[in-house]
């Protein structure tokens, strides 16, 4: 998955399971302070990067999650596997 179709898929998400606007998703929107999103959501958007990538999210690979771009790098380091 490349960085565009990684952005796409998780602009998709963003809209349709958090409600967020289309026009606040930014590639570096923080998803907490931007975007509104709590730690049950990061929880949610975990679930929701596994099934789009096939593969497990540690916590561990979360944690550093801040920004939009950090989602969409974290999608092409897991569809790289």
């Amino acid at each position: 998955m490349n960085k565009e179709e990684a952005f796409a898929e998780i602009r998709k998400n963003l809209i349709e399971i958090f409600e967020i606007p289309e026009d606040d998703i930014k590639q570096d929107a923080k998803l907490m302070d931007d975007l509104g999103l709590d730690s049950i959501d990061a929880v949610d958007m975990m679930v929701q990067l596994q099934e789009t990538t096939g593969q497990k999210v540690s916590p561990e690979q979360f944690e550093n999650v801040v920004t939009v771009d950090d989602l969409v790098a974290l999608v092409i380091e897991l569809t790289e596997k």
